[in-house]
């Protein structure tokens, strides 16, 4: 019997996602993956893209302890009936219930991925909830794999957890990237053509485009009072906003929210399955994150030659070098952003040189395959280990 391999997300949508293509790989290589997530409007397609079948368990993003304990027992029952030889978590809510009950439920490979931490931006006793939460999930957990190196950094200095239970894969990220998928060449030129043509977008235009959920943490206040500062003097601008809103969970201020409703040269096109057009018909990206894990956004981006300005923090500062393939700024500043949006569109030379930089740098860093690869070696040296004991 091939050993089963449970992958728990709190929502089908990271599934989707942040794990594209690994579990036909882990299949391939003689493993029985098994996917647990709530229910979402992704969960169909998931399981096709995945080829795994999905087991559905109650989870919600927010602190919800009733709702809670009722996923945690579920997730312990079913462990209990497939007997997982690993489970391995994404997101934090994932992580508490997958970690907790994997090993309530006796499972000897237990490993959790850090990809971000929303209780960077919490503060008082709601962070100190948070905190208990992740020293919990570690202390569960027989390994923890933050994607990146200053996150990383960021768990030790925290104190949750030993320094030789954390490890970063590879040179970060969670899946690494399909450099050959997110590539110019799968692109239709035509249907690029259309579609700038149906956005407004004109020959001469230059394009800053966003990528992700348009809200408080991602930066989006002062990416849109930066663009409507820079506005003025150039007139063949355009803001592209690609992902949607979420006004319930982290709210974006009202003038903010008029500003791109109103502005002729902002450009909302809510969530999109596929965002390689949108990169492919745009000049820079713009990514002012107040928190990350490791972004896919700026691989993606890279891989169409994109230069990028992303913000100070984890994930962000190692995906892009400064001056290199692009411009890094303090999260949280629109005078910095706009500093950066102003020298890209007017340093030639530079956005010359990061332009030809963009590409090479993912591609050398981050292909998929490497990633998967490595990922591998980490359940079958787990298993080794657990099976020497």
């Amino acid at each position: 019997m091939p050993p089963v391999l449970i992958r728990i997300t709190t929502v089908p949508l990271s599934l989707q996602k942040l794990i594209t293509g690994q579990l036909p790989y882990m299949r391939s290589k003689g493993f029985e993956p098994v996917m647990v997530s709530a229910n979402g409007p992704e969960a169909g397609a998931v399981v096709r893209e995945q080829e795994t079948p999905l087991i559905e368990i109650g989870m919600t993003r927010k602190i919800t302890p009733v709702q809670d304990l009722k996923a945690l027992w579920k997730f312990y029952r079913l462990c209990k009936k497939h007997k997982p030889s690993i489970v391995h978590s994404h997101t934090p809510k994932a992580g508490i219930i997958g970690m907790l009950g994997a090993k309530l439920a006796g499972v000897p490979v237990r490993l959790h991925t850090v990809a971000g931490l929303p209780l960077m931006e919490t503060q008082g006793k709601t962070r100190r909830l948070l905190e208990g939460v992740e020293k919990l999930t570690y202390a569960c957990a027989t390994k923890v794999y933050p994607n990146s190196t200053v996150l990383k950094n960021f768990i030790l200095e925290s104190g949750f957890c030993d320094p030789e239970k954390v490890k970063v894969i590879g040179n970060g990220s969670s899946n690494g990237i399909d450099t050959a998928f997110f590539s110019r060449e799968q692109l239709d030129e035509t249907k690029l053509q259309e579609l700038k043509a149906t956005l407004g977008i004109d020959p001469d235009d230059f394009v800053f485009v966003f990528i992700g959920r348009l809200v408080k943490d991602k930066g989006v206040q002062e990416l849109v009072q930066a663009f409507v500062k820079v506005q003025p003097q150039y007139p063949h601008l355009k803001l592209l906003l690609v992902g949607p809103f979420e006004q319930d969970l982290d709210p974006i201020p009202d003038d903010v929210l008029q500003e791109i409703k109103q502005n002729p040269a902002i450009l909302s096109v809510g969530f999109q399955n596929d965002v390689r057009p949108y990169l492919a018909i745009s000049q820079v990206l713009a990514f002012p994150s107040y928190r990350e894990g490791f972004p896919n956004v700026p691989m993606q981006a890279g891989c169409f030659g994109l230069p990028a300005i992303v913000t100070d923090i984890n994930g962000c500062n190692e995906i892009i070098r400064q001056g290199e393939n692009g411009l890094i700024v303090p999260p949280k500043s629109m005078e910095a952003l706009y500093a950066a949006m102003e020298r890209l569109i007017t340093d030639k030379a530079a956005y010359a040189h990061m332009q030809a930089l963009a590409r090479k740098m993912i591609v050398a860093r981050y292909e998929q395959t490497q990633f998967w690869e490595l990922l591998l070696q980490e359940y079958r040296s787990h298993l080794k280990q657990h099976e020497g004991i």
